[in-house]
């Protein structure tokens, strides 16, 4: 099963783009949004940063509508269901494949939803909420180049982060926007009275590969047999038939997160394309995240109590144990969680708003 419609991939002639009415919009005059999105089981990162943004619309008093991408064969009521009681969405939410109304801007947020978006005969400026570099999602082959050709499409990018913007204004000459990440300071943070830390936590989802899942239980089979004494918590995934002992915690929310966090010196996570939510998670905490060391880690996150260590299992035990072993953890761990304190997801919103508001106006 592909994730895009074939009939899709072959209405869209980029040779020959539609060129869309896009109404004018008065600098005070709330947004018309139509985001078009694949649907969402619970837990997905993607769609919780792509809602919060609904949301913060909604806020403002915009008119948001949320067009679901539907090539799973499932009822829509059912993700609807998810969208409303998980996500918490209130807007319209509808079929793309019924059509879309006419919007001031039409928002892609995946690359199979890009194809509905090239295709759609609404008037409405086209934009591409990019959250990561998708093409790398699967082995070169006929899908990699179907998500690569998206960026050829004519939309104007906002990027989660500066490094995918840069790519794709390099590589493919976008014009893109980005907005920095933010955290949920309102469910991650510090636990006043907070028992001592005996642990480490690492972010496991063996179905996503650019997590790195392997290579991380490589490098917590390696700091087991250095710290044995040290408690290994995996979240993420139910996993089984490791080579160490483990705390398995599998999918959890929020609150038990947070708690995992709060028991932990570092939190090893892993990101092989774009940086994911957890590091800042961890950050407020007080847990402090090792990465893999690369330049879009490094663009996107730009906080000086991350560390870094090359992609092998050794140099990341490593910086676990150096973590672990920091003397004086406690004040280490209190100014990582200040650092993040004024990192908000409004602020986020903010920018999505203001690269909507100019590219409308231009």
């Amino acid at each position: 099963m592909w994730e895009v419609f074939p009939h899709d991939v072959v209405a869209a002639d980029l040779s020959q783009p539609f060129k869309p009415k896009i109404p004018k919009v008065a600098p005070d005059e709330p947004l018309i949004i139509n985001w078009v999105e694949q649907p969402a089981g619970p837990g997905s990162g993607g769609h919780t940063t792509c809602y919060r943004m609904v949301k913060y619309f909604d806020r403002l008093g915009y008119k948001n509508r949320v067009y679901l991408y539907n090539t799973y064969g499932a009822d829509l009521k059912y993700f609807e269901g998810i969208a409303r009681d998980y996500y918490g969405l209130t807007c319209p939410i509808a079929d793309v494949s019924e059509g879309m109304v006419d919007a001031h801007a039409v928002v892609a947020t995946a690359w199979p939803t890009a194809y509905a978006v090239f295709n759609s005969r609404c008037s409405g400026k086209r934009f591409y909420f990019v959250q990561d570099y998708e093409p790398y999602f699967d082995p070169v082959g006929s899908q990699s180049v179907l998500a690569e050709n998206t960026y050829r499409m004519g939309f104007h990018a906002i990027t989660a982060g500066k490094w995918l913007a840069q790519k794709l204004s390099s590589e493919f000459d976008m014009d893109a926007d980005y907005f920095p990440f933010g955290c949920d300071t309102s469910r991650y943070g510090l636990k006043p009275g907070g028992k001592k830390r005996t642990g480490v936590a690492f972010y496991a989802r063996s179905s996503t590969p650019r997590r790195g899942t392997e290579l991380g239980f490589l490098a917590l089979e390696i700091l087991a047999k250095r710290l044995p004494q040290l408690e290994l918590h995996i979240f993420g995934e139910k996993v089984g038939g490791l080579p160490f002992k483990s705390i398995n915690h599998g999918q959890v929310g929020p609150a038990e997160l947070n708690d995992i966090y709060n028991q932990c010196f570092a939190g090893l996570n892993l990101s092989l394309t774009n940086v994911s939510l957890v590091p800042y998670e961890m950050l407020a905490a007080g847990c402090i995240p090792v990465v893999n060391d690369a330049e879009h880690n490094r663009m996107v996150l730009d906080n000086p109590h991350v560390r870094y260590a090359p992609a092998t299992p050794h140099s990341l035990a490593a910086a676990l144990e150096a973590v672990v072993n920091i003397p004086d953890f406690e004040a280490v761990s209190r100014r990582a969680s200040e650092s993040v304190a004024s990192v908000s997801w409004d602020n986020a919103g903010a920018a999505v708003e203001a690269a909507f508001r100019r590219v409308l106006a231009a």
